[in-house]
């Protein structure tokens, strides 16, 4: 009855159960090798966010090169009856800051008057020139304010449970604003593992940077883009992690040798 459990057996019982219980280091996502090749800092796109599908738009437009925009805000209302009109229908389209509308999965959004047009890969700018021209059928000189509502990116600042996702209120937000937004780094942050994931036409390309000396700080002012991935490596707490996954392992080695010392002496 004693040799009922042969010693190597029960090692590499206990060894399998370590490994599959083991939680040191699974809360490490988006994992990179020791020869990664990261995107250079110095060459990061920098020409703007460029429209894509699902994006919402708001829009504005005005007559005049914006003319009408200005006498709109000022409050004006001296002039003839033709720019009364104008300042009606600029009043009536760009109530309340402009209407929204969403660019459709083809590519396409549809606008009053001009219908289906497709805005998907330009910047802001060039949509912006692009409706001024195709306005300039309808309009003597048009003005087009066009905006992103729905720009956003990710942050995971190193600590579980404080992920977010910040909406980019302006077009120039830089990577520290964002890690200010939320509250800064985590307790456990790795300050010197800070990846940036940006979407492109080639794939996804990933800067790593080092946020833990003033030598980072120009990193760190870098302009995100929409949907950018920001991820900061927590550090691993092993003592904690390590007591977590061997709690359940001696936990059933005290069980077995109580039904083992209770099998070689029922007395």
């Amino acid at each position: 009855m004693p040799n009922i459990f042969s010693t190597q057996w029960g090692l590499l019982g206990l060894i399998i159960l370590f490994l599959s219980g083991c939680t040191i280091n699974r809360d490490i996502m988006f994992r990179t090798g020791d020869d990664f090749d990261f995107s250079p800092l110095e060459e990061m796109e920098s020409s703007g966010y460029r429209i894509a599908p699902n994006d919402m738009l708001r829009f504005q437009l005005f007559s005049n090169k914006g003319q009408r925009l200005n006498q709109v805000t000022a409050g004006g209302s001296n002039g003839s009856g033709n720019q009364q009109m104008n300042q009606q229908m600029n009043q009536q389209m760009n109530g309340q800051g402009g209407m929204s509308y969403l660019v459709k999965p083809d590519g396409l959004i549809e606008l009053p008057e001009l219908g289906n047009i497709r805005l998907e890969g330009l910047t802001i700018e060039e949509a912006e020139e692009l409706l001024e021209e195709a306005y300039a059928s309808f309009y003597i000189e048009p003005f087009v304010i066009l905006r992103v509502q729905n720009n956003r990116v990710y942050i995971f600042p190193g600590e579980s449970g404080r992920a977010s996702v910040v909406t980019l209120a302006n077009m120039n937000t830089t990577l520290l604003e964002v890690l200010a937004t939320t509250g800064g780094l985590g307790g456990r942050a790795n300050a010197s593992k800070v990846k940036l994931i940006r979407r492109s036409a080639s794939g996804n390309e990933v800067y790593k940077m080092d946020l833990s000396t003033i030598d980072g700080l120009d990193a760190a002012n870098v302009v995100v883009q929409a949907y950018d991935v920001i991820y900061v490596e927590p550090l691993p707490q092993l003592v904690r992690e390590a007591t977590e996954s061997l709690t359940p392992i001696a936990s059933l080695i005290s069980t077995l040798t109580f039904f083992y010392a209770f099998i070689v002496n029922p007395n």
